[in-house]
């Protein structure tokens, strides 16, 4: 276990198109910190919500290279995490925690 708190690990949930047809089949979809393993991202889930987790699916998405005004900038890595709840369990991602 790493020494991050419950609020460390879940930096904020993803609002997309993508991510809110996924809460039709009670998944969420959180930018998580990148040394959050599933445990944990499982943990933070169901203390700071108060619902039942029965699966997380993680991935990294890899930062693209932008330009910006001619000059190239790079955005960082971002580690997701699908979170699946138990079923009638919901988190209202639009509300602040």
């Amino acid at each position: 276990m790493s020494d991050l708190s419950h609020y460390d690990i879940i930096v904020s949930p993803v609002i997309t198109e993508k991510s809110t047809m996924a809460s039709e089949n009670n998944q969420v979809v959180f930018n998580v910190a990148k040394t959050a393993t599933k445990p944990e991202i499982k943990a933070a889930v169901e203390t700071l919500f108060g619902v039942k987790v029965t699966g997380v699916n993680t991935l990294v998405r890899k930062g693209k290279v932008k330009r910006f005004r001619g000059r190239i900038g790079r955005q960082s890595d971002v580690k997701k995490a699908i979170v699946t709840l138990e079923d009638g369990q919901s988190i209202d991602v639009t509300s602040g925690l």
